[in-house]
């Protein structure tokens, strides 16, 4: 296949580089010519290690080079690499005068290009560029349409500098983000060898993966030096202590706590994350992102009460009160705390939860329920059906089976707010909304 690859920068040497190596015809462009030339004699740009022999073999067996002019780049070509710079701005945006100007050239070489050829973007990209900047400076450049006269991807790397050659042949995933089937089908055959899965979806997601995968990357970091400043303050040995966090795979590392949703609650979390940050106080030890927990999770919390609130409705069903489904623990229960809010600004209230109301007879929170919060447990109903038919707006706040199917039951004027993704559905104004999809 024959491959531009624009920008000659970290993501684009090592891109032409390896795509060379897997057999395609590849011309990289950059505007500097000291990187042009480096390429043409067989040389990488960049400091990286096997990249400079790949690239050397690469040039040798006439498989790859370099050149200055976008145009005539794009008009040979099948595919097309964009993998420039957006450097961040002051304001912490990112500067996307080189996507805007590419994309500009790009699009008036497309006006004539006998083909249909594919733009894959490369470059990391805030959520919406891809929709407000890119398709429409292709568009007008060329006359033609993204996604029927021309193909259009977003193909986000996740390379380390220093391993790159090693995460190219070994992704953790390839995420393909496609404005139209035929341009992702081809896309995805060039990366059909490679381990790992491969992803194809909308490009928003596509954009937004990249920046969720780094700030996760930098949270974690920031994470381990907090408890490993503490862990020293305590004189224990934080890389025992983070090398046996990380041996727990089945909670610490895995999906579980990264479904976005409401706040969390219980008896250990909170209570945890106080005593440990109150140690912390009296160490003299900061802990800003530990320290940042708590008023995150409130926001939450004020989230859901606005969302309530913004409906307009003074009948309100709660579906789901204890903190997690399948228990009836109210403990620090953030859903208790909604309750309590709507309760003070005069909303009429019914409540379900099947857990709870078992608990009002026996168990350890009876004395919670009918002490603490008796004018709360005077709204429990006993059946789903009773909340339904008594509510605007109904809340679902734990994941319990039986409210899995309550969006298909609501009637007309009521409105489902989804505090955990019962559905499948993303937010449909009106009838169907989720906190944080």
């Amino acid at each position: 296949m024959k491959i531009c690859v624009l920008g000659l920068g970290y993501v684009g040497a090592v891109s032409a580089g390896l795509l060379a190596k897997e057999g395609h015809e590849v011309i990289g462009v950059d505007p500097e010519r000291a990187k042009v030339d480096l390429i043409n004699e067989g040389r990488s740009p960049i400091i990286e290690k096997d990249l400079g022999e790949i690239i050397a073999e690469q040039v040798q067996a006439g498989r790859l080079h370099a050149a200055t002019v976008v145009e005539d780049a794009v008009r040979h070509t099948d595919i097309v690499f964009v993998c420039v710079g957006t450097p961040s701005q002051a304001n912490g945006g990112i500067d996307l005068r080189y996507i805007k100007r590419v994309c500009q050239q790009i699009g008036e070489t497309l006006a004539t290009h006998p083909g249909a050829p594919i733009i894959v973007m490369r470059s990391t990209m805030l959520p919406g560029t891809m929709r407000d900047v890119v398709i429409p400076t292709l568009e007008k450049y060329s006359g033609k349409k993204a996604g029927d006269e021309f193909g259009l991807c977003i193909n986000p790397e996740f390379l380390r500098e220093g391993t790159a050659v090693h995460d190219y042949y070994h992704p953790p995933k390839t995420v393909i983000g496609q404005v139209n089937k035929a341009s992702g089908d081809l896309l995805a055959s060039i990366y059909s060898k490679l381990p790992g899965p491969m992803i194809r979806t909308d490009i928003e997601t596509a954009e937004m993966v990249k920046y969720a995968d780094n700030c996760w990357h930098a949270l974690k970091v920031g994470f381990a030096n907090e408890i490993g400043s503490l862990a020293k303050a305590l004189d224990v040995d934080a890389h025992k202590v983070m090398e046996i966090f990380c041996q727990d795979q089945k909670l610490n590392l895995s999906p579980y706590y990264l479904k976005p949703g409401f706040a969390f609650g219980g008896s250990c979390l909170p209570k945890d994350v106080r005593a440990l940050l109150y140690k912390a106080k009296t160490l003299d030890v900061q802990l800003p992102i530990l320290g940042a927990v708590l008023p995150s999770n409130q926001l939450q919390i004020e989230r859901g009460v606005q969302a309530v609130i913004d409906k307009g409705n003074r009948q309100i069903g709660i579906l789901g009160f204890s903190f997690k489904a399948g228990t009836d623990d109210l403990r620090e229960s953030p859903m208790v705390e909604l309750t309590e809010r709507l309760l003070g600004k005069g909303y009429d209230l019914k409540i379900y939860d099947k857990n709870v109301s078992l608990a009002r007879l026996h168990g350890a929170n009876r004395d919670y329920i009918m002490n603490k919060i008796p004018h709360i447990s005077r709204l429990m109903v006993e059946s789903i059906d009773e909340v339904l038919a008594h509510a605007q707006t109904i809340v679902i706040g734990n994941a319990a089976p039986e409210f899995a199917d309550v969006p298909r039951r609501i009637g007309e004027g009521q409105t489902v707010i989804d505090f955990v993704r019962v559905s499948d559905s993303r937010t449909i104004a009106g009838v169907y909304e989720g906190i944080c999809w």
